[in-house]
């Protein structure tokens, strides 16, 4: 399926600690180009991102923007019970040592060092739901893609049928133009009264013939239509290879106007060009 390289996706995920936003822009580029942008807690995640987009992905500038927006919530202390246990044993031994010492104080407990836990965020539980919220996103983005891609391959369908006609058009009439040209050359040399040798006129009319004969550039016109038709149907990154075409397209285009011999196949070959160009600027946006 034709895919384009220009879409937007979006994708939103709301837990108990707090949202996480996707947002990817994806247009047209040479090659595949991502860039990434992320709050500093979530660096480590950019290989495994990277990966993903070139697994998924052929072409395109792609900037992806991560925001996170940690739930506000009251500070929650818990005692770290075990180790206060051990801190009172600790205490009785010393007392034992000095008798007249006084029993330890609460408040003294709570101050020591790794008494008091603060409840903290499970970040590996916010990591994963990034990137599964990317994935999704990825998707979202992909479908668009798809999208405009089906749209792109209809308007270069279009063009397609109008240089078939074009090609057609100039094979119905060649006959006559040749024609015309023959009967034009034996009036100029009746009007000059010369006299040829015989099969000389043959000759010439012949040479003219050839050199406006334009059969095997209609031939590769149709075939390269017919190639541009396939290609569009394939999956994967087609872009290249329709450039390339364009290429050839645009060159058969070009030899039918220097063989022009009559005002018509030159504007033929105008109106060839023009479509050819219309349907090269569409394929610079496709993957």
């Amino acid at each position: 399926m034709t895919r384009s390289m220009t879409a937007f996706a979006r994708q939103e995920s709301q837990q108990s600690w707090g949202s996480l936003t996707w947002e990817l822009r994806s247009v047209n580029h040479r090659y595949l180009e991502p860039h990434l942008r992320l709050p500093e807690l979530f660096r480590e995640l950019e290989g495994p991102l990277r990966e993903k987009l070139r697994k998924t992905l052929s072409r395109g500038k792609v900037e992806c923007t991560l925001r996170f927006v940690p739930e506000a919530r009251q500070q929650t202390l818990t005692v770290n019970e075990d180790y206060v246990s051990q801190l009172i044993a600790a205490a009785d031994q010393v007392q034992q040592l000095l008798p007249e010492s006084k029993a330890l104080d609460p408040l003294d407990v709570l101050r020591w060092p790794g008494v008091l836990k603060d409840t903290e965020l499970d970040m590996d539980e916010v990591k994963q739901c990034a990137l599964d919220t990317f994935a999704d996103a990825l998707q979202d983005l992909v479908k668009g893609r798809e999208r405009e891609g089906v749209e792109l391959a209809g308007l270069i369908e279009q063009r397609l049928a109008a240089i078939s006609e074009i090609v057609a058009e100039v094979r119905e009439r060649m006959p006559q133009i040749l024609q015309a040209q023959r009967d034009n050359l034996a009036n100029r040399l009746a009007e000059l009264k010369v006299e040829l040798e015989e099969g000389r006129l043959e000759q010439e009319i012949t040479i003219l013939a050839q050199k406006a004969d334009v059969d095997e550039e209609m031939d590769r016109l149709d075939t390269h239509v017919q190639e541009v038709r396939r290609i569009l149907k394939q999956k994967g990154a087609i872009g290249r290879r329709l450039d390339f075409l364009m290429q050839e397209l645009n060159r058969e285009a070009n030899t039918l106007s220097s063989k022009s011999v009559v005002a018509d196949t030159t504007q033929n070959a105008v109106e060839l060009k023009v479509l050819i160009e219309q349907m090269r600027e569409q394929i610079q946006n496709i993957e």
